[in-house]
């Protein structure tokens, strides 16, 4: 391969929230330059919530993502709740774990049916498939709609969630409102089945790349754990949410605006390929039914399996939804419970981790004894996987460095959008060097 020379330089790869550009080079046979780069302006959420009292916190952090505004919102209620003491009833956790499902569910949906199928199925966008492939599209868009009604009806509304509040929440869905959910959601299965089938039927466009790496989420012994749950590691031991920078490690490098980080090795990948390579054994039966179909199994190392272990949370939130809303069905005490439970704020510090669509997600806030922010940390998913995007690059450019240029650059764009990286989302860093 003496002779392959390449020069790739993609800014502002499409199907991605936010800006990140590809450049790679390749002399002769030598790889001389291969970067995930991330040229976003930082954001200061940690800043903005200082001086912020604790009943307005999650409010502003919801904003950091338009996508998972309910998980950070539940990240930030949690780092309140672990920082004052607060233990929500039966009730209100069940209400929260339809809350992140339903925020799994809208996302896994719209990355699957709107930014991979096109990839899979040779067009630039999902506009292209409207024409060609109807029925599928459309099955997709309802799918997408019952999930922003499931928000609705937990959240208040489908972003930025009004009802979640410490201690639980201001008001939640009637009887009649989950039953009628249930409903629907039972009635989805023919569509989810359909989505199953055809990204199976298109599987095999998805490229045999393996490299081996560390895989850190949420786990619990108890569920497939999105809620709550240890920091666990394909490669340590476990640890409670409190040690997340134990795991997090962050560090700067020069072509990133965005955070990098490590644990156990110079990388590691969070999200459905991760907690789906951790808690394996807690999926729900027919999560495990479509994971077999496509071959899937713990532990899997090629990160375009990503978009498929997605489809697996699909079917287990949508199973998992069904379970929580018969429980509250036969909850008698369900109407009766009023408000969030009490609390007084005081000076101490607490963290919360959550799962969402991207990954494990840690807030951590610093209190005074009257309750207003002194210190804020907000740790994304997608910086975490920002460093196993870059080593996952330089892995794959040598093993398909022959090939044209335009499926060496579809390559790569894959290889980013399996990750489904909220790249805005990711950049908090500013490193401001002073000269007299």
């Amino acid at each position: 391969m003496t002779n392959v020379n390449l020069d790739i330089n993609l800014h502002h790869i499409t199907r991605v929230e936010g800006h990140g550009n590809i450049v790679v080079n390749v002399k002769d046979g030598k790889l001389e330059k291969c970067q995930w780069q991330v040229p976003e302006a930082p954001r200061f959420f940690e800043a903005m919530v200082v001086g912020q009292k604790w009943d307005v916190i999650h409010h502003i952090t919801s904003r950091i993502c338009g996508i998972c505004s309910i998980g950070h919102t539940l990240a930030s209620l949690k780092a309140t709740e672990a920082a004052f003491g607060i233990k929500l009833t039966e009730r209100d956790l069940k209400l929260r774990r339809l809350a992140i499902h339903a925020e799994n569910l809208q996302s896994h949906i719209l990355h699957l049916g709107y930014l991979v199928l096109p990839d899979l199925m040779g067009v630039g966008s999902v506009i292209p498939l409207a024409s060609s492939h109807p029925a599928e599209v459309k099955i997709v868009v309802g799918l997408h709609k019952l999930a922003n009604a499931m928000s609705d009806m937990v959240c208040g509304r489908t972003t930025h969630p009004q009802r979640l509040i410490p201690g639980g929440f201001t008001k939640v869905p009637a009887k009649d409102e989950l039953k009628k959910l249930r409903n629907d959601l039972a009635g989805a299965w023919g569509d989810i089945e359909t989505v199953a089938k055809l990204v199976h039927t298109l599987a095999g466009k998805l490229p045999n790349f393996t490299r081996e790496t560390e895989f850190i989420a949420l786990t619990s012994k108890d569920e497939y754990a999105f809620y709550d749950g240890d920091i666990g590691s394909t490669d340590t031991a476990s640890a409670p949410v409190a040690k997340y920078l134990e795991y997090t490690n962050e560090y700067i490098v020069p072509h990133s605006t965005a955070k990098y980080a490590k644990h156990a090795r110079a990388s590691y990948m969070v999200g459905a390929l991760a907690r789906f390579n951790k808690n394996y054994d807690q999926l729900t039966g027919k999560a495990k039914a479509v994971a077999a179909m496509f071959g899937l199994k713990p532990v899997c190392h090629n990160p375009y399996m990503n978009s498929v272990a997605q489809l697996v949370e699909v079917v287990h939130a949508w199973e998992d939804t069904l379970a929580i809303l018969d429980d509250l069905a036969k909850d008698p005490a369900y109407d009766s419970q009023k408000g969030p439970v009490s609390f007084a704020p005081k000076a101490s510090k607490g963290a919360g981790g959550v799962e969402v669509p991207r990954g494990i997600l840690f807030h951590e806030y610093t209190y005074d004894a009257n309750g207003f922010c002194t210190k804020a940390n907000c740790i994304i998913p997608t910086n975490q996987n920002h460093a196993n995007i870059q080593l996952d690059m330089e892995a794959l450019v040598p093993k398909i460095m022959d090939k044209p240029q335009k499926e060496v650059e579809l390559a790569l764009e894959m290889l980013v959008r399996a990750y489904d990286p909220c790249i805005s989302c990711s950049t908090h860093m500013l490193n401001i060097e002073f000269k007299e």
